[in-house]
C-alpha cells in the first residue's frame, strides 16, 4: 500500500466512528490549546517582569548605611545614623575609573501645593548623573542648570503623576509650585515611566538638586555636614561589576577608617544578582505553567491510545482478511499509526486554532501579558505530531504482530 491508499482507508475508518473519533480528539484539542495559551501567558509574564526589572540596571551598585550595634549589642537601623557624604560619592568618581556614572542622593516627603491644588510626593535632591543611573529622560523643559546643583537653585522636576495632580493638561514648565513653604519653579517635567519592579509608582516624585534638598526641605533632620542618604553609580562594562564592588568596599573602610574585621558601616547591593535571581524565577514560573498544560496533553494522548486498542479489538477480522489477501505487518501497521496521527493531527489543528484565539482574548482582556509567537505554535504542532506517534505506535504494533489464522477465527 502506498501512502495515498494508507491515508484513504485511515480516512474511511475515522469516517466509519466519526462521533467517537471526534470525542477522542477533544483530549489532544484542549490539551494543544492548553499549552498555548499557557505558555504563551508564561512568556508574556516573563518578558513583562523583565521588562520591569531591568528598570534596576544590569551594570548598577546601590550604597546605603550598614545598621550599627550599639553599647548592649543591639542593632540600630540604617536610617538613624549617616556615613556617607559628597566626598565619598566624589572619591569614587575620581579613584575607580571603572565607574561610567555615580550620585549621592536625599530624599523626604511634601506637600506640593499649585494654586487650588495639592498633591502629596516623595521628594530626591540628586546630583546630575543621577538621571543617566536611572534611566530618566525630559518630556518638557530644560531640565537644571549647572548653577542649580551649586547654588541651591529652588527648581524643580516634576514626575509625571505629580504633574498631572497639580496641573491636569497643562505642562507647568515655567510656574511656581509650594513645597511645604518654599516656592520652586518647575524646570523640566520627566518622560512618565509608570509601575516599578517592586509596583509602586515611579512618576509619583520631584526631583531637586541635592543642595537645594539639604538647605530647604530635609528641616530638623540633624543631617550632618554633606551626607547623603544613598549612592548610586554604573560601571562602563558588566563584566566588571564584581571588580568594581570590591574595589568601592576597599576605598570606602579606607575613607571610613574602618580597621581590619571590623564590620562595615555601609551596605553595597549588586543590582545584578537580583536580577538574576528574579529573571530564573520568572523562567521556573514559564516552565511550571508549561508542564502543567502538558498533563492536558498527555491525558488526551491516552485517550487516543485506549481508542485504538478498542479498535484493534473490534476489526481484529478484518486485520485477518488484509493479511490473508498479501498486506504485510508493516502495512497493517502504518494504516493503524495513520489513524492515530490523523486523530492527533486534526485535534492538533482545532486546537491551535483555539489557542491563538483564547491567548489573543486574553491578552485583549488585559488580565495577563501574552506573548505569542511562532515558537509557541510550533511547539505546539510539534506536540500534536509526537502525540500522535508516541501513543499510536503501541496500538499499531500490536496489530500488526496478529496471527492470521486466530484472526481470521473471530
Amino acid at each position: 500500500m502506498n501512502f495515498t491508499d494508507i491515508l484513504r482507508t485511515a480516512l474511511h475508518a475515522l469516517r466509519g466512528n466519526w462521533m467517537r473519533s471526534t470525542l477522542t480528539s477533544l483530549g489532544v484539542i484542549i490539551g494543544i490549546a492548553a499549552v498555548i495559551v499557557m505558555v504563551s501567558v508564561g512568556q508574556g509574564t516573563q518578558s513583562e517582569l523583565d521588562r520591569l526589572v531591568s528598570g534596576l540596571g544590569s551594570q548598577r551598585l546601590d550604597i546605603s548605611p550598614g545598621s550599627r550595634r550599639g553599647p548592649g549589642g543591639a542593632r540600630t537601623a540604617s536610617s538613624s545614623f549617616f556615613t556617607l557624604t559628597e566626598g565619598d560619592v566624589q572619591a569614587i568618581r575620581d579613584e575607580i575609573p571603572e565607574v561610567q556614572y555615580v550620585s549621592g542622593s536625599l530624599r523626604g516627603n511634601t506637600q506640593a501645593v499649585y494654586a487650588e491644588n495639592n498633591w502629596p510626593a516623595s521628594w530626591q535632591g540628586v546630583e546630575p548623573d543621577f538621571f543617566d543611573i536611572n534611566g530618566w529622560t525630559l518630556a518638557e523643559g530644560d531640565g537644571f542648570e549647572a548653577q542649580d546643583y551649586t547654588g541651591a537653585g529652588k527648581v524643580v522636576i516634576l514626575g509625571e503623576t505629580v504633574r498631572r495632580n497639580l496641573f491636569g493638561d497643562y505642562s507647568g514648565v515655567g510656574e511656581t509650585i509650594r513645597l511645604g513653604r518654599v516656592p520652586f519653579t518647575v524646570a523640566g517635567v520627566l518622560e512618565p515611566k509608570g509601575q516599578g519592579g517592586f509596583g509602586q509608582d515611579q512618576d509619583d516624585v520631584i526631583m531637586v538638586p541635592l543642595t537645594t534638598g539639604r538647605r530647604n526641605l530635609l528641616g530638623a533632620m540633624g543631617l550632618p555636614p554633606r551626607a547623603v542618604m544613598q549612592v548610586a553609580l554604573t560601571v562602563n562594562d558588566a563584566g566588571d561589576l564584581g571588580y568594581v564592588q570590591s574595589e568601592l568596599e576597599g576605598l570606602l573602610r579606607q575613607r571610613h577608617r574602618i580597621g581590619p574585621g571590623d564590620e562595615d558601616d555601609f551596605t553595597v547591593r549588586n543590582m545584578a544578582e537580583i536580577i538574576a535571581t528574579r529573571t530564573a524565577t520568572t523562567r521556573l514560573m514559564s516552565l511550571l505553567l508549561g508542564a502543567v498544560a502538558s498533563i492536558s496533553l498527555i491525558v488526551g494522548g491516552i485517550g487516543i491510545m485506549n481508542i485504538m486498542l478498542v479498535s484493534v479489538t473490534e476489526r481484529i477480522r478484518e486485520i485477518g482478511l488484509r493479511m490473508a489477501v498479501g498486506a504485510g505487518p508493516s502495512d497493517v501497521r502504518r494504516q493503524f499509526l495513520a489513524e492515530a496521527m490523523l486523530i492527533s493531527l486534526i485535534g492538533g489543528a482545532i486546537g491551535i486554532a483555539l489557542g491563538v484565539v483564547g491567548a489573543l482574548l486574553v491578552g485583549h482582556m488585559g488580565a495577563l501579558p501574552v506573548a505569542l509567537n511562532g515558537n509557541v505554535i510550533g511547539l505546539a504542532a510539534g506536540f500534536s505530531v509526537a502525540t500522535g506517534l508516541f501513543f499510536g505506535y503501541y496500538p499499531a504494533r500490536k496489530a500488526s504482530q496478529l496471527d492470521p489464522i486466530e484472526a481470521l477465527r473471530q
